[in-house]
């Protein structure tokens, strides 16, 4: 067991926004003028916060497809709206304030545990715990929890409309992006390529991943001989063709041979992706004097380090970059232009996509010659409710995180009733948003969070003038500070909680006005309670499954690695039909089984890392599982070529 030290230095940088920031916070901003100008028109903002609450749903799903987007966002709204009715419930009842900041801290535990179980994406738990934080310490009274909640229920069906609206106009777009994402992942990869010439560059612009806890410090695979740059390029690499895979999985069988056509043309680009991927990681391995079993001598000639014979790194990085410039910009797909090996290998890829023949009442699509259905997700593996279930079992990483938000909101709110505080429900949502994976992103985020109240508290008291020239002003305020948030969150929460803090003291003023120095002071002591008293309690209450995390994660890898390793060694299934399609069909699942084993590996490792006490890592063996699996899986593109090149 060792302590590990909390970084400061990495807490304040300022990031690339994500690329898709300006399709939540114009959402948002459409989803929260229509009540907010209606309510003003009516004379009757004190409803903001009901309203807000379905309003702000607006934030979810944009990186889903919309079909999947929209059984996400009702899921969503109609979790938002019963939290609200929950803690309006709560309010109309029960009298005890500490009573209400344990409610309070239950609510805001279930919400992180239930955010990070679904994996819905930014902003996560934050803005249900904000709606429902708040509503616990509204005066209410039980018959008008009905219509109250029927507002929030009514402004979530609004923020549903808005957010499919855009399929309307570019119904391919989540797919698109995500395709450009893989892309301009790999582009970076092969550009840290030793056969380029090149060291360690990252892709162009993608959205930034949180910052990886800078504690763990595993080693690089191979003994340390390979980059810290290219490992890092690479798990980017697999994650983002990983994720774009898994979001074409989400769009429903195409039922129109236009919609069969974009399909197959999106899967082409991302097999090529893939490509890149097996041939930089061949590559570095060469660079390493490493030799992979059956990784190479699979798939056309092969040059040095077990690449395609003439395979130009710089050049493809080139060419990937430009067809996801191409995806981004809404232009027709890419016609992408093969040399004969790459044809061949491309036409192997498409018998591999075969896996059920024609989709259920759709036509199959034609790619060189070849028919196939789309690829489809390997079986085993629970989806949708079954897999949110699992994730929270007994046993589960989530539930020391959730134990850490329940009683770190609970004291947070008590310690500022203690100090004098009348409604302590921002030092509950403070604790709350401050609990991340682990102990060193918790540690930041509440840095951050502290840093980014007290600049936005100073930003709200510079308006005031402005502020209390009317309600229209106050309106326009609070959707110019929602979208000056979506903007900046992503390049450091810092900078987005600037425009969050002034945002939500708006919405407190709307329902009720409080002087400003009592305003301005409860929030600043509220932030500093809150990110003390819960950065204590995740101190305290440390994550010691984290560890655990990585041994079931490197038994997955090895179980993968080695099922994909004797496909390896058998010989590709002769001459074509139904053996031809069930070798592809196992080849391309061992492929998603194996990367998807690599992907999780890797995020338990980044986790434990970051825990501030822990046992130590087993790097060694952490680096060889993730060195081997990553060439296996080059091994298994390639294979994917042998069925078209023995036919």
């Amino acid at each position: 067991m060792r302590a590990r030290p909390l970084p400061v230095k990495s807490t304040v940088r300022v990031r690339r926004p994500v690329d898709i920031w300006h399709k939540s916070a114009f959402s948002a901003v459409v989803a929260l003028a229509i009540p907010d100008l209606t309510l003003l028109a009516v004379g009757r903002l004190d409803l903001v916060l009901y309203t807000s609450a379905g309003a702000m749903c607006a934030l979810y799903a944009h990186g889903l497809p919309y079909a999947a987007r929209a059984r996400a966002l009702l899921w969503v709204v109609l979790g938002m709206v019963a939290s609200l009715g929950i803690a309006l419930t709560a309010a109309s009842l029960i009298t005890p304030t500490v009573l209400l900041v344990a409610l309070a801290a239950v609510i805001a535990a279930v919400h992180k545990m239930v955010c990070d179980a679904t994996r819905i994406g930014p902003p996560g738990n934050l803005i249900p715990t904000f709606i429902s934080a708040s509503a616990f310490f509204v005066p209410q009274h039980l018959g008008q929890v009905p219509l109250h909640v029927a507002l929030a229920l009514g402004t979530g069906a609004l923020a549903w409309l808005v957010c499919m609206a855009p399929g309307l106009v570019r119904p391919q777009g989540p797919e698109r992006i995500a395709t450009a994402r893989a892309l301009e992942a790999a582009a970076g990869l092969l550009r840290t390529d030793p056969g380029n010439g090149t060291t360690a560059t990252t892709a162009p612009p993608a959205p930034p991943a949180p910052p990886a806890p800078p504690a763990g410090d595993v080693k690089p695979a191979n003994g340390g001989t390979e980059p810290v740059g290219v490992a890092q390029a690479r798990h980017a690499a697999a994650a983002a063709v990983n994720a774009a895979w898994h979001t074409l999985f989400l769009v429903p069988a195409a039922r129109t041979p236009e919609k069969a056509s974009a399909r197959a043309g999106l899967e082409r680009l991302l097999v090529r992706a893939e490509a890149a991927l097996g041939n930089a990681v061949l590559a570095n391995a060469a660079s390493g004097d490493l030799a992979h079993r059956g990784a190479s001598g699979r798939g056309g000639g092969t040059g040095p380090g077990g690449r395609d014979a003439g395979y130009d790194a710089g050049a493809e990085a080139g060419r990937l970059t430009a067809w996801a410039r191409d995806l981004r910009r809404g232009r027709a797909l890419p016609q992408v232009e093969l040399s004969e090996p790459q044809a061949e290998e491309l036409r192997g890829v498409a018998v591999a996509e075969a896996l059920a023949g024609d989709p259920p009442g759709g036509p199959a699509r034609t790619v060189a010659g070849t028919t196939a259905g789309p690829r489809r997700p390997a079986p085993g593996r629970p989806r949708g409710v079954r897999a949110v279930v699992a994730r929270l079992a007994p046993g589960s990483p989530l539930l020391p995180i959730g134990v850490r938000v329940a009683v770190g909101c609970a004291l947070a709110g008590w310690v500022s009733m203690a100090v004098g505080v009348g409604h302590p429900y921002w030092a509950v949502v403070t604790a709350a948003s401050i609990y991340q994976a682990n102990t060193t992103l918790s540690w930041q985020r509440a840095l951050q969070r502290t840093l980014g109240n007290l600049l936005g508290l100073l930003l709200f008291t510079a308006l005031l003038p402005l502020i209390h020239t009317g309600q229209l002003a106050m309106v326009v305020l609070a959707l110019a500070f929602q979208l000056g948030a979506e903007a900046c969150i992503s390049r450091n929460y810092w900078l987005g909680t600037v425009w969050v803090t002034p945002m939500a003291l708006l919405l407190t003023e709307f329902g009720s006005h409080l002087p400003a120095r009592t305003l301005v002071v409860d929030r600043w002591i509220d932030t500093v309670v809150g990110a003390v008293v819960g950065l204590a309690c995740c101190v305290a209450v440390t994550n010691r499954r984290a560890a655990d995390r990585i041994d079931l994660a490197l038994e997955r890898v090895a179980e993968a690695e080695a099922a994909a390793a004797r496909l390896l060694a058998s010989d590709p299934a002769p001459g074509a039909g139904e053996a031809l399609k069930d070798d592809a069909r196992e080849s391309g699942w061992a492929r998603d089984r194996l990367a998807g084993a690599l992907i999780e590996l890797r995020e338990a490792v980044e986790v434990a890392a970051g825990e501030w006490w822990q046992r130590t890592l087993p790097e060694e063996r952490i680096a060889r599982a993730e060195q081997q699996g990553h060439r296996t899986l080059a091994g298994l593109v390639r294979r994917l070529s042998a069925p078209a090149l023995a036919a």
